[in-house]
């Protein structure tokens, strides 16, 4: 049975990461863009991982440019932008693509764990968020209008 512990990611400064190492821990990933009008959830983001990071949270944001192109940085700029304005400590992730030929193998399973409005697999739009429990299964696929705060109690209730 595949798990989020199956995959390995590329930070934003190059460096694989296996994803057996966050095994243990809740997961919220996120796919992220600096320049989309929900580009303001970074604070949300970073407000309920420093709520629940000592308790084994943590957010895992993925820069995407796929919708609107509302991610044209580079990874230095986004991690720049991230923290000069909404103070984002959580991991950011290199830019990846989420749907399509070239989308990240991570997405393509969370997708298909946890299915969109009227079943779709596509990711719609920035900032669609992930659940993931401690056994590295997905446990919800929250919508880019449901705010961190609102994920707040699901999370208390993985933890």
């Amino acid at each position: 049975m595949t798990s989020i512990a199956d995959f390995t990611v590329t930070t934003n400064r190059g460096e694989e990461l296996n994803l057996a190492e966050k095994k243990g821990k809740v997961l919220l990933v996120v796919n992220t863009a600096s320049k989309c009008g929900f580009t303001p959830q970074y604070d949300g983001l970073e407000k309920v991982f420093q709520k629940y990071k000592d308790q084994g949270f943590e957010v895992l944001g993925f820069p995407c440019n796929q919708f609107g192109n509302q991610e044209p940085g580079d990874a230095d700029e986004i991690q720049e932008f991230c923290k000069v304005n909404f103070g984002v400590t959580f991991p950011l992730m290199e830019k990846i693509d989420v749907n399509g030929p070239d989308a990240s193998p991570l997405y393509g399973w969370m997708k298909g764990e946890a299915k969109g409005l009227l079943g779709s697999t596509a990711i719609k739009w920035n900032f669609t968020k992930f659940l993931i429990d401690r056994e590295g299964n997905v446990v919800r696929r929250y919508a880019p209008t449901d705010t961190p705060d609102r994920i707040a109690k699901d999370i208390e209730k993985l933890l």
